[in-house]
């Protein structure tokens, strides 16, 4: 926040709302969108042959359960990635192919500062804290669901927060 600009928001305390000013982070925009299947080439089809997306890499992860080809649309800081998924069993968790459209990452300015304040504030994240991401940035997700510890969350779509490189920060802010 810049000029003396303040940002105005809700957030619950207990049973009283109480009003706040100052929130240590920003987001820019959005990062990627993921998309799973119970068979990736399926699709690769449709989001690499039919629509045109470049694949710019590959994840997997045994304990993340899953297999993962890295697409992008768009140039530079405005690129938008689509992540589609696989399991690499589909009997375990996490099952990266339910829901089918599985988290939307969020560029975030400051990451670290964002999930003190998301967590001061209520905001309930998955284990794992913040950690290396397919795409080689420091991530984390919010919960899809709230508990009584932590009561805010996304209202069931998992929220991917991305730490985003200075380029993304400069062309984004």
């Amino acid at each position: 926040m810049q000029n003396g600009e303040r940002v105005i928001f809700w957030i619950k305390d207990q049973k009283n709302l109480e009003k706040t000013d100052m929130r240590p982070f920003k987001i820019l925009g959005i990062q990627q969108v993921a998309v799973g299947g119970e068979d990736k080439k399926k699709l690769e089809t449709f989001w690499v042959d039919i629509l045109g997306l470049e694949k710019t890499g590959t994840f997997r992860s045994e304990k993340e359960n899953v297999d993962e080809d890295i697409l992008r649309m768009g140039k530079g800081a405005y690129a938008v990635e689509v992540d589609i998924m696989q399991p690499i069993d589909v009997n375990k968790s996490p099952k990266v192919h339910e829901p089918k459209l599985n988290h939307i990452g969020l560029w975030v300015d400051d990451i670290h500062k964002a999930v003190e304040w998301l967590t001061v504030k209520g905001v309930r994240f998955t284990p794992g804290g913040i950690r290396k991401g397919a795409a080689g940035y420091d991530v984390c997700f919010i919960h899809p669901k709230g508990n009584e510890e932590f009561p805010y969350s996304s209202e069931g779509v998992l929220v991917e927060l991305v730490q985003a490189p200075a380029d993304v920060i400069k062309a984004l802010s």
